[in-house]
C-alpha cells in the first residue's frame, strides 16, 4: 500500500471510496444528505484543489482510503469496506500525524462506536459533544491528539476549545 497526495484525476475515486465507506457503515452513522453526484463534484471542485487530500492505494491503483486535512482538521477519513481491518485507516491515520505533529482534530457521530474506539485508541481524547450541530443534525464527539489548541490542559484542567 501506498499513500500519496490525490490529484485532479482522483477525485472520483476519493469520492466513491467516501460514499461506498458511508453506505457500507449502515445504522453507525446518518445517512448522507446529499446525492452522491453532489459529492462528486464536491470532492472535484472543493476537496481536491483546496484541501490537502490523500489517497492510499493498494500495489495495483485500487483505491483502498482517503484522508483530507483541512488546516489541523481530519476532514474525511474513509477506508473502503473491503479494505477495513486491513490497517489502511492506521496508515491514514498515522501519515496525517507525521504532517501534523504539533495535533489534530476531528469529529466522529456519537453512534459511530467503531470509529470512536479507533480513534481513542489511537490516542485521540473526545473534549466535547454537540447534540447535532451539522448538516446530518446527528450528535457528534470533537477528538483532539497532541497538543492541538482544543486539547485540555492538564496542569490547569483548562480546556482550549472554542
Amino acid at each position: 500500500m501506498q499513500i500519496r497526495r490525490a490529484v485532479e484525476g482522483d477525485a472520483e475515486a476519493l469520492a466513491e471510496v467516501h460514499h461506498r465507506s458511508r453506505e457500507s457503515a449502515g445504522g453507525l452513522i446518518p445517512p448522507a444528505v446529499h446525492p452522491v453526484e453532489a459529492l462528486h463534484r464536491f470532492t472535484r471542485d472543493v476537496v481536491v484543489p483546496h484541501r490537502e487530500a490523500y489517497l492510499a492505494e493498494d500495489h495495483d491503483g485500487t483505491a483502498l482510503g482517503t484522508l483530507v486535512l483541512d488546516g489541523d482538521d481530519v476532514d474525511w477519513l474513509y477506508v473502503a469496506p473491503e479494505a477495513q481491518g486491513r490497517g489502511v485507516g492506521r496508515a491514514l491515520l498515522e501519515h496525517a500525524k507525521s504532517l501534523r505533529p504539533n495535533g489534530l482534530a476531528l469529529w466522529a457521530f456519537a453512534s459511530n462506536h467503531p470509529a470512536r474506539t479507533f480513534y481513542e485508541r489511537h490516542g485521540f481524547v473526545a473534549v466535547r459533544e454537540t447534540d447535532g450541530d451539522n448538516e446530518e443534525g446527528a450528535p457528534d464527539v470533537r477528538y483532539v491528539w497532541g497538543g492541538h489548541p482544543e486539547a485540555t490542559d492538564p496542569a490547569t484542567g483548562a480546556s482550549g476549545h472554542r
